[in-house]
């Protein structure tokens, strides 16, 4: 905060040099360095130049600073060294433009970025122009209108933005806003592959193995996906994954194919946690450890794969790598049949379940991933009685008072006392000789 506080008043006090200075050259510096401090955009008919095109101030000279009416003399700084541009440049680090239509966009100012990007935009800038196309393609703050923003994705990739141009061939891929044209796609996915694009490789990759719209190619398929993967998309990870376990281009390699799914397994892709789980039950391409296995299956199933559903129950209900539970793996059938996925094998696993933990275990399912009513009230009662007992354990009770009352006093049913008064008082304690 000193370090911009220092900046600011540096700006301030050149900002203030125009109407002191009879050097053009000295204004000029001062609009340089607004502009490197603050990204103030320069006015069309008087732009200033970037401070690392400003003409230089000798070195001998300095620049009086203009201190404010308000501050002391002796509190203002009382000269400016003419290099403040490169003690900016230094001290504030590498000079970036800021995006003040993205900026909005990320808060979700989305109506606010429109029209900070449209101005842009008009000018043929391809980020702008990208920023409009997301704002219609998701109908933030706008009606959807799939066929604008293809107009913008159009516009952003004929001006180089990659990001447009693989969404255009996503577009161009199912047909949404744009006649459906899988070739034009592919062309697209090409292009953006080219630049660097982690999801159009990846796509481009699908269409190599598709062999349709793009050259049949296992071998061409194989290097896109492992670029991909390098750049960290999970799906990519998983599919590179399984193309070396299984030894789709070369000699089988289940360490590094399993070493493939398990970062896109940690990356949340419910396939590839389903996969990796396997791979731990059986022991191919890693240590087998079954552990491991349950806890990747029930990740999955939580996050909803089916599969990973049924295989956990399948554990369950035999009690092979977690303790034997019925009840728990008939809640799981039942979710995944919800999904359409029916096992013959689990069924007959299951045929030994007690009605009753059948019941409550289609009542789990129906509420999952919440609780049901009952389940979830018993859990607040079992909850308020735990908390009872460990404020008891806290503070023990003291044992019952074996004193008699005072002469005049009458107990009461609550183990109070009551004076000729009317007034209620305890029965004094008096601890028990041992």
């Amino acid at each position: 905060m000193i370090r911009q506080s220092l900046l600011y008043a540096c700006a301030l006090s050149l900002l203030a040099l125009p109407a002191q200075a009879q050097d053009e050259q000295q204004r000029r510096e001062a609009e340089s360095i607004s502009g490197t401090i603050f990204g103030t955009p320069a006015t069309p008919n008087d732009a200033a130049p970037a401070a690392s095109d400003a003409a230089p101030v000798p070195q001998d000279t300095a620049v009086p600073a203009a201190p404010d009416a308000a501050t002391p003399a002796s509190a203002a700084p009382a000269q400016m060294p003419s290099g403040a541009p490169r003690v900016a440049a230094t001290a504030a680090g590498p000079r970036q433009q800021v995006d003040e239509a993205y900026g909005a966009f990320q808060r979700g100012y989305y109506l606010t970025a429109l029209a900070l990007a449209l101005p842009r935009a008009e000018q043929a800038d391809a980020a702008a122009q990208t920023l409009i196309a997301e704002i219609y393609a998701q109908g933030l703050g706008v009606a959807e209108n799939l066929n604008r923003a293809s107009s913008w994705y159009t516009l952003a990739d004929r001006n180089g933005d990659t990001t447009a141009t693989f969404e255009l061939g996503m577009l161009y891929l199912s047909g949404r806003g744009v006649t459906q044209n899988r070739q034009r796609a592919a062309e697209l996915f090409r292009k953006a592959a080219e630049a660097g694009h982690p999801e159009a490789k990846y796509n481009l990759a699908l269409m190599h193995v598709e062999g349709i719209y793009a050259e049949p190619s296992l071998s061409r398929a194989a290097a896109l996906l492992e670029e991909a993967a390098a750049a960290g998309l999970a799906e990519a990870q998983y599919d590179y994954g399984v193309m070396l376990l299984e030894g789709a281009v070369g000699i089988p390699s289940p360490e590094d194919g399993a070493r493939q799914i398990a970062l896109a397994a940690e990356q949340g892709l419910p396939d590839a946690q389903v996969e990796y789980a396997t791979l731990l039950y059986l022991g191919r391409g890693v240590t087998k450890d079954l552990d491991g296995a349950v806890r990747w299956y029930r990740t999955a199933a939580e996050n909803g794969n089916a599969v990973a559903q049924n295989r956990l129950a399948k554990l369950l209900a035999v009690g092979e790598g977690v303790s034997l539970n019925l009840e728990e793996a008939a809640m799981w059938r039942a979710l995944a049949r919800r999904q359409g996925l029916t096992d013959q094998t689990l069924d007959r696993l299951l045929v030994s379940i007690r009605p009753e933990d059948l019941a409550n275990a289609e009542e789990r399912a129906r509420f999952w991933p919440s609780m049901p009513p009952t389940a979830l009230a018993a859990q607040e009662a079992a909850a308020r009685a735990a908390a009872r007992a460990a404020a008891a354990s806290a503070s023990p009770m003291l044992p019952p008072s074996t004193a008699e009352p005072p002469p005049g006093v009458a107990p009461t049913p609550s183990g109070q006392v009551t004076t000729p008064e009317g007034l209620v008082a305890p029965v004094p304690f008096v601890r028990p000789t041992p």
